[in-house]
């Protein structure tokens, strides 16, 4: 019974013993709080007119890149390649798939793909200067706005750009070097989603084909309870596949920009 006494009181005093060991390590092993720098952007520590003014170009900097995504968006090829993609899954009928996060992506790069002798014009006249101290703000602006505006006035309809024009009661002479953006953003947007819904035309017709040759088929057979849909998406994904579609129509999205 002893016996028995004295292993029990060892199993209790090893037990406890470990408790305590493991209560120090984590108490010695606490993180110790290191002070996280406090950002503070304002314009009551400016000590002259000229910090003033930095403070203030710096809020309107952080502003703009609030509204980035709008004007990549909205400048670029963008809104053509998306729509058209968008039509070009609706035409076949595969619902999600390439899910929109692919499509998204795929936008984008063929952006960047198109838009790249423009951003490189920008850099080389614009950018690279006005770091260099060679032109001021505003002669940087006006460089980099102007391969951006001539881009876009190859893709504008004269009829958009003067609906813009009339509305805005601009009176000068318009050329490509003057035309105001706040003028052709919207023109230029205008005639993107309509050149989008012409190309998105197109790519309905051969999947309208294959639906109706499809669905004449299934009535003649008798099938009338049996989708259509059902049937003739593997045909649509078929001759998709056969013709190259992907090659096709990313190849005519990038030479409708040429």
């Amino acid at each position: 019974m002893k016996h028995k006494k004295k292993i029990l009181l060892y199993i209790v005093g090893v037990t406890t013993f470990f408790i305590l060991i493991t209560m120090s390590t984590k108490a010695f092993a606490a993180p110790a709080q290191i002070p996280v720098p406090k950002i503070n952007i304002s314009v009551d520590g400016a000590s002259s007119p000229q910090n003033y003014v930095d403070n203030i170009k710096l809020l309107i900097l952080l502003t703009i890149l609030t509204l980035l995504p709008s004007i990549i968006i909205m400048m670029t090829s963008f809104v053509r390649i998306i729509v058209t993609l968008g039509f070009l899954r609706n035409a076949m009928g595969t619902q999600q798939s390439p899910p929109n996060q692919v499509i998204i992506g795929l936008a984008l790069f063929l952006t960047f793909f198109i838009m790249a002798p423009v951003y490189n014009e920008i850099n080389s006249k614009a950018i690279k200067p006005f770091l260099e101290n060679k032109i001021n703000q505003e002669v940087a602006f006006e460089e980099g706005a102007k391969p951006l505006r001539e881009f876009m006035l190859k893709q504008t309809r004269q009829k958009d750009l003067k609906l813009f024009l009339e509305i805005g009661k601009v009176g000068e002479e318009v050329t490509k070097d003057n035309a105001p953006l706040h003028v052709v953003i919207p023109a230029f947007i205008t005639s993107e989603l309509k050149t989008a819904f012409q190309i998105g035309f197109l790519l309905y017709i051969p999947f309208l084909i294959v639906d109706l040759v499809v669905a004449s088929v299934l009535m003649s057979m008798g099938m009338f309870m049996l989708p259509p849909v059902m049937v003739s998406l593997p045909f649509k994904i078929l001759l998709f596949v056969m013709v190259d579609g992907w090659y096709l129509v990313v190849k005519s999205l990038i030479l409708s920009f040429k």
